[in-house]
């Protein structure tokens, strides 16, 4: 399952960094997020920075524990969450354009195992659907947040 989507901020690239690497800080700026707690911050850079992100999903509260494996100052990061069999990377990019940054998710999710591949193969227009308004909406509050910094 792959899903992309982009937002335009009207704010400089270094301002929309600065709030997106502020991993401690995204409670107070993602609606959706419910509780996070920070568990491994490395000495220098975002590699390696390691987080639990509680948020209500499909009724419930969940917990996925995630980290960045990738980053490039002032352009990208990448994610990674893996739970109950399923993978989950996350890029999140930075572009210019005419002054503001474009702000892109790239998800993918994939199945590591045959029940996971299949409970996709049954839901997965559903849960595509799903994450694409999550998405849509984390981008929307990363906006807004930092547009009234």
């Amino acid at each position: 399952m792959n899903i992309v989507s982009s937002i335009e901020i009207n704010s400089p690239r270094a301002d929309v960094w600065a709030a997106i690497t502020d991993i401690s800080q995204w409670q107070t700026m993602i609606d959706g997020i419910l509780d996070l707690n920070v568990i491994h911050q490395p000495a220098e850079g975002l590699i390696g920075l390691k987080w639990a992100e509680t948020r209500q999903v499909f009724g419930k509260e969940s917990t996925e524990t995630m980290w960045i494996t990738q980053a490039k100052e002032q352009e990208y990061y990448c994610t990674r969450a893996e739970n109950c069999g399923a993978i989950y990377t996350t890029r999140i990019s930075l572009d210019e354009v005419a002054g503001n940054t474009q702000l892109t998710m790239s998800f993918q999710g994939s199945a590591d195992g045959m029940v996971m591949k299949c409970m996709t193969a049954i839901m997965g227009f559903f849960i595509k659907k799903s994450m694409l308004k999550l998405i849509e909406k984390d981008l929307q509050d990363i906006k807004a947040f930092v547009e009234q910094s």
